[in-house]
């Protein structure tokens, strides 16, 4: 894992995790390597469900296909999608299956800045990413959630805390 991309799991963490309930239901967008479920499951939670549209994701599929994939509307707490909005638009999926109230927890680069993420890709500083940014999205643009909290960290990379 490389440096920067270990330290920001790290803040994550911190930032957007730990104050869950251990009963949320949680959704995660973009579920990876499972890191974020492995942290929530080895510390207590027992509600977690990582989408991917490859495995070891819990459900394998694209989340802009939620009912295909048996998922059912407004039906959890929390959805996570950190490194996603930025390859797929899954705003209006996740706004289907957030319970009013939920909480959204975002992570993407800065769309101008995302030029500099690249370049710290290439220096092996930064986690690679999986495929092309074209859906590059500054946070406070997003709509039909409420922003609770906007945070722009080293300038790159933005954080949200939204609710429904």
């Amino acid at each position: 894992m490389p440096a920067l991309s270990e330290i920001a799991r790290t803040r994550k963490i911190s930032y957007f995790l730990e104050s869950l309930p251990k009963s949320s239901a949680i959704l995660e967008i973009g579920s990876g390597d499972g890191w974020v479920g492995s942290y929530l499951r080895s510390h207590g939670w027992t509600n977690y469900t990582g989408v991917d549209v490859t495995p070891p994701a819990d459900v394998v599929g694209d989340i802009r296909e939620w009912r295909r994939l048996r998922l059912k509307p407004e039906s959890y707490d929390a959805i996570v999608a950190f490194e996603v909005v930025e390859h797929v638009d899954c705003i209006s999926a996740a706004h289907a299956l957030l319970k009013p109230g939920g909480k959204l927890l975002l992570t993407s680069p800065v769309p101008h800045m995302d030029w500099v993420m690249k370049a710290l890709e290439y220096a092996g500083l930064n986690q690679r990413r999986t495929s092309p940014h074209s859906n590059l999205t500054y946070f406070s643009s997003i709509n039909g959630f409420r922003a609770r909290s906007l945070r722009t960290v080293a300038g790159l990379s933005q954080w949200g805390i939204f609710t429904k």
